[in-house]
């Protein structure tokens, strides 16, 4: 008599079958790995660069990068206008600009996910107020609102925080509320608003969870708009100021030198180039194995 055997294959945890969803992405894999290079380098950049950033040399203004004519191994990416090093300045200026971004996607987010799920949850007399103040604020391009803020705030690193915050406020509110109300009709909540739970404990506790993976995705993606954002107001002379090293500051500040001198500009132009495009990858990624649509597992 023949017996047959049957191996049970457990399914993989949340934990692997999102790193399985999320590797199955070479582009978001290979994005993830440059980002990380790039926090680390800029985390560290005072153990990491080689020569204070705002020191300037000046017997050696606009020396090119080391595989250049002219290049010096004392300054590996060559100097700018005022023969600071670029290799240290970059590094320094990823720390602000990765800092500004991080913390405005925090102080829009936070903000945003309370006044998407308040706007959900009172649709009668709280949603319409705050649904039309967000309508308000999506009026104006970010950038433009960004530079309104930044005019009534003046220039500084705060004030450019608080300036991109309240420009991606809204979609915050808005994502936060269309995910909301496709959960409040499900049964799960039902049960737990018969069985007596709080509207705090319904918003945070049930619908919330539930919510977190367009959230992730979203601030994923706003955190390269951040610093894009804040390389813009940099640039213009609104962000930033002198002589703390931001990338669009040293874009600004090296304008004029763009045909004597190219990698002043060449050099944090690709750094926002590499970071804002390797952070929208890792964007595609995570919706890759955060949607229950698009999930990929191996």
């Amino acid at each position: 008599m023949n017996s047959t055997s049957v191996i049970a294959i457990e399914p993989p945890g949340p934990l692997r079958e999102f790193w399985l969803g999320f590797a199955s992405n070479r582009g978001a894999l290979v994005a993830l790995i440059v980002f990380a290079l790039i926090a680390i380098a800029s985390l560290f950049a005072p153990l990491i660069a080689p020569h204070d950033p705002i020191e300037q040399y000046r017997d050696f203004m606009l020396t090119p990068p080391i595989w250049a004519e002219g290049g010096n191994t004392r300054f590996l990416l060559g100097t700018d206008e005022l023969g600071r090093d670029m290799l240290s300045r970059l590094l320094h200026g990823g720390r602000v600009s990765l800092g500004i971004g991080l913390a405005a996607v925090l102080m829009s987010l936070l903000p945003g996910v309370l006044l998407g799920l308040l706007a959900a949850f009172f649709q009668r007399w709280l949603s319409p107020a705050i649904m039309r103040v967000m309508d308000i604020v999506l009026a104006l391009p970010a950038l433009l609102l960004a530079i309104c803020v930044i005019t009534i705030l003046g220039p500084g690193l705060v004030n450019t925080v608080i300036a991109i915050a309240i420009g991606a406020l809204p979609g915050y509110v808005r994502l936060t509320r269309a995910a909301a109300l496709g959960e409040i009709g499900r049964d799960y909540v039902t049960a737990s608003r018969v069985a007596g739970a709080h509207v705090w404990r319904l918003m945070f506790i049930t619908v919330l969870p539930n919510c977190m993976a367009p959230l992730i995705v979203n601030a994923t993606l706003s955190f390269s708009s951040a610093i894009l954002e804040t390389a813009g107001l940099g640039f213009l002379g609104l962000g930033v100021q002198a002589p703390t090293p931001e990338w669009g500051t040293m874009l600004s500040s090296a304008r004029d030198y763009i045909t004597r001198a190219p990698w002043v500009v060449t050099l944090p132009g690709l750094t926002i180039l590499v970071t804002v495009l390797a952070i929208n990858l890792m964007g595609d990624g995570l919706r890759d194995a955060l949607d229950p649509k698009l999930k990929k597992v191996a």
